[in-house]
């Protein structure tokens, strides 16, 4: 069986294939391969003029270069006599069939450019998407996985993050802390203030603007609620946080102010 029969049962059909058709394919596939090469060269710069769409460069460009490849290969396939009208049918159906059956994944895609175009977050952020916490260690076109602080690790589909609630604690800088504190009723309050002042002041972390405060916030049963409020930088949260409520107790009897507990007074009557 020679070449000829070889590919009329296959099912491809060419026309005459001719010498000047061989060399206009070739020069179709050079001026391509140059044409797809200029095309990327622009998109790239495209991309790289906004901060927005410059994340999207390293998930688009395989795509488009692929599309264009594919494109530049029927071109020459068509010069060099092959009757490519069947097999660009025959492709749009499987390209239906592909999306029909990729459909969320597809979604997951659309939920990463919208991810990679808005920002929400980046690497290292410490984020609430829907209630899950945890740090950015990686954005695909299709998912982001977050690191818990119990190093767990937790991949989230990019639809889902999409739709999502997220929460950036770290984006502005800075974190106010709020610490809550319950204290004797036979305690001074300005007592209270000070060592509520004297304990956030061990820690250079907080900032000295908005300045420190320390409020009165509720009457409880059997003590005062007091609130200590205070500005630190976002990485140095959890630090300060550990920190002030274990430095309180100590500031407490220093000032000889009792940290109460739930108890019951019985007054005997004879």
């Amino acid at each position: 069986m020679d070449v000829t029969e070889l590919i009329s049962e296959s099912g491809i059909s060419f026309g005459t294939l001719t010498l000047a058709a061989a060399i206009k394919a070739l020069v179709t596939l050079l001026v391509g391969l140059a044409l797809i090469r200029v095309l990327l060269s622009l998109f790239d710069r495209a991309m790289n003029r906004s901060e927005k769409l410059s994340p999207l460069k390293r998930h688009l460009r395989p795509i488009l270069k692929g599309l264009l490849a594919a494109l530049l290969a029927l071109v020459v396939l068509d010069s060099l006599g092959v009757q490519v009208t069947s097999l660009i049918a025959l492709l749009s159906v499987a390209g239906l069939a592909v999306s029909l059956a990729l459909q969320n994944s597809l979604a997951n895609v659309a939920g990463g450019i919208m991810i990679l175009t808005t920002q929400p977050y980046g690497i290292d952020d410490y984020v609430s998407i829907n209630g899950t916490e945890g740090t950015v260690d990686l954005i695909r076109l299709s998912s982001t996985k977050l690191i818990t602080p119990d190093n767990k690790q937790i991949t989230i589909p990019n639809s889902t993050v999409a739709a999502a609630t997220i929460t950036n604690f770290n984006r502005l800088g800075t974190r106010r802390l709020d610490l809550t504190f319950t204290a004797s009723y036979d305690a001074p309050t300005e007592d209270v203030y000070a060592a509520l002042r004297e304990a956030m002041a061990r820690f250079p972390q907080v900032l000295p603007m908005p300045e420190p405060e320390a409020h009165v916030k509720d009457y409880g049963a059997s003590s005062i609620e007091y609130l200590a409020r205070m500005w630190v930088p976002s990485a140095d949260y959890w630090t300060v946080y550990w920190g002030v409520i274990e430095a309180v107790r100590e500031t407490f009897a220093a000032h000889n102010v009792e940290m109460t507990y739930d108890h019951l007074n019985v007054h005997m009557e004879k």
